[in-house]
């Protein structure tokens, strides 16, 4: 399931990627085009991050990436989506919601590492 989830993923950043290049170009200020990029960008980071991770117990049975997934999953769609929400003009105020986003996605990696702590030790 987490492989077919980072998968999805994958594919909705090129698509939003790509509807950011060509669909916004001529509608959007340079300000919602940055905010549109630096979404796109994050989103394909931690969609890579996220295949990464549903690779990670089919080679190391006993490691757990369960909670570091899920954790960068809503970091996911809290910082992607508010920052895509404002780049097609919606309220600003969901700006609020970014910083959640990416400590939400903070968070997630830090488990990943608190897990590869655990197996070491």
């Amino acid at each position: 399931m987490w492989i077919s989830i980072s998968a999805i993923n994958l594919a909705l950043a090129v698509i939003l990627g790509a509807f950011g290049a060509h669909g916004l170009k001529t509608r959007a200020t340079e300000a919602q085009l940055t905010w549109w990029q630096t979404a796109t960008d994050y989103f394909f980071y931690h969609a890579i991050g996220l295949l990464i991770l549903a690779l990670i117990p089919k080679i190391i049975p006993n490691f757990s990436t369960q909670f570091s997934f899920i954790f960068i999953q809503f970091g996911i769609i809290l910082f992607c989506g508010s920052l895509y929400l404002m780049a097609l003009g919606l309220p600003r105020g969901l700006g609020a919601i970014t910083p959640l986003g990416g400590a939400l996605m903070i968070i997630g990696w830090l488990l990943l590492a608190w897990q590869a702590f655990k197996i070491q030790h």
